[in-house]
C-alpha cells in the first residue's frame, strides 16, 4: 500500500468538483468543424486567441528572439545555463515597462521588485505562503474565480471568506459588505490577512472604480491588513471606463504610507494569450515580502528561453503598441457581436468592457430560483446544447441563474455556429405548434422544463474552474484565470 502526504490525498485541488464534468464532457467529445461538427464546444476557456496572427507574425519576422532557432543559436550557451532567480535583467525591465504601457503610463514599476512566477496560479500561492498561516483568511468579493479555492488554499491551508455583492448594484463591491464579512469572521476567531480583489473581475468583466479603490484602501489601512490585486485582465479593457491600477491609488498621498501592503499579481497569459509561457508576476511594494517571494519562486521559475524570448517581444515598443491597440478592438467587435446574437433570443448579459467572458443572467430559465435548479440547467446545456458553460455556483455567486461564458478563445466561425445552436433551440422552445419529429420526441422531456429564455441562457455561459490559464493537458488541471 501506498502512503501518502495529506496534502496529496486531500481534495483541495478540486479536480472531483461537479464543475468539471463539462470539461469532461468536451474532452471526450470535442467539437471539429470536420471531423466532429457536432461535438462539445468549448466555452469555459478563458483565453484570448483573437491577436495570435500579431504574435506569430513578430516571431516570424524576429528569429533573434529565440535562441532555438539558426539565427538566435549564437546566444545558445548564455541563455540556457543556470541563472539566478531574480530573472533576466532584461525581462525584467521589459516587462515592468510593459506594465506601464498597459496601465496608461500613468504609474511607474521598479524592476528590482518584480519576481517571477509560474503563471498567476504560482503568483496567487506564493503570495498566501508569504502573508499567512494556516486557518488564517482572506475576503474576497463574490462572484470570484474559482481557481482561488486551489491557488490560494489548496497547500497553504488559508481560509477565503466572502465578500457578498448582489445583482441589485450590478455586484459592485460596498464598504458595508467589507464590513460585515470582516465582523463576521471577528465572531468566528478567523483571524483576517488580507482582502484579495481582481480588477477587470473574472467573471464579471468589469473595471473598479477609483473610489471602489479608494474604499478597499481605507479598509485595509484601518486594519493593517494586506491587499492582493490580481490585475491580469488589465489590457483586455475595451470599452470606457478605462481601467485604474491600485498601483496609481498607491502613489495617492493618502495611501502612500500604507504602500507596503499592496501587492499585485499579474500574468501574460491572458492579455498577450500566453497561458502555456507560464509567466506570473508578483509585483510588491513591500521588501520583506519581496525578498520572500524571490526565494519561493526557485519553485516555479520561468524558463530563460521564454524570459529571453518575452523580453526581446515586450522591448519592441512599435510592436507592443500595436498589439494593444488591435487586442482592444478586436476584444471590442467580438464582444459586441456576442452579445447582440445573445440578445436577438432574449439573453441579457451584465453590462462590461473587459476580459475574454460574459455574466450571463438566465434566472427565468430555472425550473425554481435554486442552486440545484442552476445545476439541472446547466447539465442541459453541456448535453443537450453541446456547449461547455460555467454555472454561477462555481463561482460562488450569492445567487442562482448566472452563468460566464467566453467568446474569446474560439474562431468566428465556431461563435457563429455556437449561437446557432442557441438560435434552434429557442425557436423549438418557442413554436410548440410545430409537427412533432422523432428527434422532437426524443427530446421532449427536455423540452418541457425549458423555456425559450432558458434555452438562451445556458449556452451562453461558460467558465474554467480550474485554472483559467493553464493545464491544457487535463480539464482537470486547467488553469487559472
Amino acid at each position: 500500500m501506498v502512503l501518502l502526504s495529506k496534502i496529496a490525498t486531500n481534495n483541495g485541488h478540486g479536480e472531483n468538483s461537479s464543475y468539471f464534468d463539462g470539461w469532461k464532457a468536451y474532452e471526450i467529445d470535442p467539437y471539429h468543424p470536420t471531423k466532429n461538427s457536432h461535438g462539445v464546444i468549448q466555452m469555459g476557456l478563458a483565453e484570448n486567441q483573437l491577436c495570435f496572427d500579431l504574435i506569430q507574425e513578430w516571431v516570424e519576422n524576429n528569429p533573434k528572439a529565440s535562441i532555438c532557432t539558426p539565427q538566435g543559436s549564437n546566444g545558445f550557451n548564455d541563455i540556457a545555463v543556470y541563472q539566478d532567480y531574480h530573472g533576466l535583467p532584461e525581462f525584467r525591465n521589459s516587462v515592468a515597462r510593459f506594465m506601464e504601457k498597459v496601465r496608461g503610463n500613468k504609474v511607474r514599476f521598479n524592476p528590482d521588485r518584480i519576481v517571477m512566477s509560474g503563471g498567476a496560479t504560482g503568483a496567487h500561492e506564493t503570495l498566501a505562503f508569504c502573508l499567512a498561516d494556516p486557518g488564517e483568511a482572506f475576503l474576497v468579493p463574490t462572484p470570484y474565480y474559482p481557481g482561488y479555492d486551489r491557488d490560494l488554499r489548496w497547500r497553504t491551508g488559508i481560509q477565503l471568506l466572502p465578500v457578498v455583492c448582489e445583482s441589485s448594484n450590478d455586484f459592485k463591491i460596498t464598504r458595508e459588505a467589507l464590513e460585515d464579512a470582516y465582523e463576521k469572521a471577528r465572531e468566528a476567531n478567523i483571524k483576517v490577512k488580507g482582502l484579495i480583489l481582481n480588477n477587470p473581475s473574472n467573471p464579471l468583466g468589469t473595471v473598479l472604480d477609483r473610489t471602489t479603490l479608494r474604499d478597499a484602501m481605507s479598509f485595509i489601512s484601518e486594519r493593517n491588513i494586506h491587499l492582493i490585486c490580481d490585475e491580469i485582465y488589465s489590457a483586455t479593457v475595451f470599452n470606457e471606463p478605462g481601467f485604474i491600477s491600485i498601483a496609481e491609488i498607491a502613489e495617492e498621498s493618502a495611501y502612500r504610507k500604507h504602500r507596503d501592503l499592496i501587492h499585485i499579481v499579474y500574468s501574460l497569459s491572458k492579455d498577450l494569450g500566453f497561458p502555456g509561457f507560464r509567466v506570473g508576476i508578483i509585483y510588491s511594494y513591500n521588501d520583506a515580502v519581496v525578498n520572500c517571494a524571490r526565494k519561493m519562486s526557485s519553485f516555479g521559475l520561468v524558463s530563460t528561453q521564454t524570459q529571453h524570448l518575452i523580453a526581446s517581444m515586450l522591448s519592441d515598443d512599435i510592436f507592443v503598441e500595436k498589439f494593444l491597440d488591435e487586442s482592444a478592438k478586436r476584444l471590442a467587435e467580438r464582444h459586441s457581436l456576442f452579445t447582440q446574437g445573445l440578445a436577438k433570443v432574449g439573453i441579457k448579459s451584465l453590462k462590461a468592457n473587459a476580459g475574454l467572458f460574459c455574466w450571463i443572467d438566465l434566472k427565468r430559465l430555472l425550473k425554481e430560483p435554486t442552486f440545484e435548479a442552476e445545476k439541472e440547467l446547466w447539465h442541459l446545456i453541456i448535453d443537450e446544447v453541446k456547449l461547455n458553460v460555467s454555472p454561477g455556483a462555481s463561482f460562488h455567486c450569492s445567487e442562482p441563474g448566472w452563468f460566464r461564458v467566453c467568446f474569446a478563445n474560439m474562431d468566428d466561425e465556431t461563435m457563429k455556429i455556437a449561437l446557432s445552436r442557441i438560435h434552434k433551440f429557442v425557436i423549438q422552445k418557442t413554436r410548440p405548434d410545430q409537427p412533432t419529429t422523432r428527434k422532437q420526441c426524443k427530446r421532449s422531456k427536455l423540452e418541457i422544463s425549458l423555456s425559450s429564455r432558458r434555452l438562451d441562457e445556458f449556452i451562453m455561459t461558460p467558465r474554467m474552474l480550474s485554472s483559467p490559464h493553464s493545464h491544457m493537458t487535463s480539464p482537470l488541471v486547467r488553469a487559472r484565470n
